[in-house]
């Protein structure tokens, strides 16, 4: 059954409680918006009311400051004595942490098997769980190092281990036997705000399978993204895991695992509580972004289709990555010295039809069709420039049980005879008979693209083949940069899901590895969409995002090979892709402003104030004035 907005009348105490919230702004902020075209910060240094004091406020990691408590709000919150006498500034609280971190490192691994990035993660966790400001300006000034801590690769391996690692509650969990209660359920959630919601079922996280409620570490780490590079407030965030139970044997046989045992609901069992949890967040939070992270393919169309036309939702899988890899495909066409509308000329090997890979096909196939005529013909037409080859091979017509989803892609059978190819050819033959322009994977499977495989890409027509090893964690690469540049040469683009080094080709030759990560997209897409207000998150929102993020290198790094920017640029990046955003939801006429920015408003301010805009309101971690006011 569809699930559909309701009216829902608060009780007096409900409105109370969110009047006092409104007045104090969970950000600690109170929103003002001068007349006209201002653009005026809602994210400004005000005084932030609390009703707590005392141990109370050192417990709590959104007020604490440690010993940057300056002595008069350590009067004011009954803190004198209860923290050592010198005051720090938030650089010395930052270096002493530093410090600690670098040697503790080591220390804190357990064992010759713990990675050190995992003993990193806990370090990290540590101070978030004590310091929430602390934590995100550390993440921001070091997002280069700590990125691939808090996020891919080595979130992988935290939520592999996640019921061995857990300690302090972060977030909520959605159960299957929590069906009737998930309405007052989200009134346990201390904010009465949320922007912001990550959720997951943890039935296929990155490439590592089913993780059960162990992978809710994916969306505590897509959270921490969207804080650091986005500028979304953390205490208007929530990580959420739906806890329909595993498939995976082992996690039900662990005594020491937190989910609960029991297999998978399927069918209408499942879809009933996805349909409860949707209503209950939108009827508290009715302006939330709910992004949909990590659920298997089997369900990620499902619920996309589902709910994306109701709700403020969009999944990262099919359509970050989506957007991700459309940048990437357009920075490749730079590359090889030609115009991005000569998108359409390229072929394209797939390797992959799961969510993640369909959605690149049908963006792609989107984005080719608006270049020649953005009609029926055109888009009938691209999807002759894709070969898309799964566990079976090639996806022909001849397959028998074809996932529908897949179906549109499937290649022609007496086509393909002229081609020399036939049902389910392998990977490698595929490239020897195609020669395509770019080979891209999204197969999850590491090592994929054998020597072999890129032995066969040098018979690519193109002036500068383009890999894409797209798979995430690290060992599900489906190559590396070394093995890629050492068969083919310096003259290719590569790309990766996860980080990797550039690789030094001698006499002075780098062969550079782009990181064409979601991390690029998705915050900015959240950000944009909360900023404009849009009902919903529409395919063209999608692409503006897409199209900024190609077109932010300049031509020159884009002919050395640099298809994707620095991380270290990422709140620069995400700025311009979420003023991209608002723009095309305004031009849809989906806006419906934000916080006293009517969208009338919106659209009088140029391209630069849309900028400013957004750059306002984008969350720094700064330590607010802290007033105890009783309860």
């Amino acid at each position: 059954m569809a699930i559909f907005w309701k009216h829902v009348t608060l009780s007096s105490s409900l409105l109370r409680r969110f009047k006092r919230h409104v007045t104090v702004a969970n950000s600690g902020h109170r929103r003002h918006f001068l007349p006209s075209r201002s653009v005026t910060t809602s994210e400004g240094h005000r005084p932030f009311i609390v009703h707590k004091r005392s141990l109370d406020i050192l417990h709590d990691p959104w007020f604490n400051k440690g010993t940057a408590f300056s002595m008069t709000e350590r009067d004011r919150l009954d803190l004198r004595g209860l923290l050592p006498p010198n005051v720090m500034s938030t650089h010395l609280q930052i270096e002493r942490f530093m410090v600690d971190l670098k040697r503790l490192e080591v220390q804190a691994r357990d064992g010759p098997s713990d990675p050190n990035a995992l003993a990193k993660w806990r370090i990290l966790n540590r101070l978030h769980d004590r310091n929430e400001v602390m934590y995100y300006k550390v993440l921001i000034a070091n997002i280069e190092e700590y990125a691939p801590v808090v996020y891919t690769p080595t979130v992988g391996l935290v939520c592999q281990n996640y019921s061995g690692l857990f300690r302090r509650p972060r977030g909520m969990y959605f159960s299957a036997q929590d069906r009737g209660e998930m309405m007052s359920m989200v009134y346990n959630w201390p904010s009465e705000e949320v922007d912001m919601i990550v959720v997951t079922d943890g039935s296929r996280i990155l490439g590592l399978g089913d993780l059960g409620v162990q992978g809710i570490g994916i969306a505590i780490g897509k959270l921490d993204l969207y804080v650091a590079a986005a500028g979304i407030n953390p205490q208007r965030v929530l990580p959420v895991m739906i806890d329909v139970g595993t498939n995976n044997e082992k996690l039900l046989k662990d005594p020491l695992y937190l989910g609960l045992q029991q297999h998978r609901l399927d069918g209408d069992d499942y879809l009933a509580v996805v349909d409860e949890f949707m209503e209950a967040v939108f009827t508290r939070w009715p302006n939330v972004i709910v992004q949909f992270e990590d659920f298997q393919s089997k369900w990620a169309f499902k619920l996309l289709q589902r709910y994306r036309n109701t709700f403020r939702m969009f999944n990262d899988d099919v359509q970050g990555t989506a957007g991700v890899a459309i940048a990437g495909l357009l920075g490749a066409v730079r590359a090889q010295g030609r115009p991005m509308i000569d998108f359409p000329k390229q072929k394209i090997v797939v390797a992959g039809a799961g969510s993640a890979g369909i959605g690149v096909l049908n963006a792609a196939r989107k984005t080719m069709a608006r270049m020649i005529g953005n009609n029926e013909a055109a888009f009938n037409s691209a999807k002759s420039q894709f070969w898309v080859v799964d566990a079976q091979g090639l996806i022909t017509e001849g397959r028998e049980n074809i996932d529908p989803d897949a179906l549109p892609f499937a290649r022609n059978l007496k086509e393909m005879d002229r081609q020399g190819l036939r049902e389910g050819a392998s990977l490698v033959d595929v490239v020897k008979q195609v020669k395509p322009d770019v080979l891209l994977g999204l197969s999850a499977v590491g090592g994929l693209f054998s020597k072999e495989v890129l032995e066969a890409l040098k018979g690519s027509t193109s002036t500068r083949p383009a890999i894409f090893a797209m798979s995430n964690p690290t060992k599900n690469a489906e190559c590396t940069p070394e093995e890629a540049f050492s068969i083919l040469g310096d003259n290719i683009i590569f790309a990766s899901g996860s980080p990797f080094s550039d690789v030094d080709l001698g006499n002075g030759h780098i062969g550079h590895c782009n990181q064409g990560n979601n991390m690029y997209l998705f915050p900015g897409i959240g950000l944009g969409t909360l900023l404009s207000g849009a009902r919903i998150v529409s395919d063209g929102m999608l692409q503006a995002a897409a199209e900024c993020l190609a077109a932010y290198m300049s031509d020159e790094e884009v002919l050395q090979g640099t298809i994707f920017p620095s991380i270290s640029r990422i709140r620069d990046i995400m700025k311009e892709v979420a003023a991209a955003v608002i723009k095309e939801a305004l031009e849809e006429d989906l806006a419906e402003g934000y916080h006293g920015m009517d969208p009338r408003e919106l659209r009088k301010l140029s391209q630069d104030e849309i900028a400013e805009y957004v750059k306002n309101h984008m969350w720094n971690p700064e330590y607010p004035t802290l007033v105890y006011k009783q309860d």
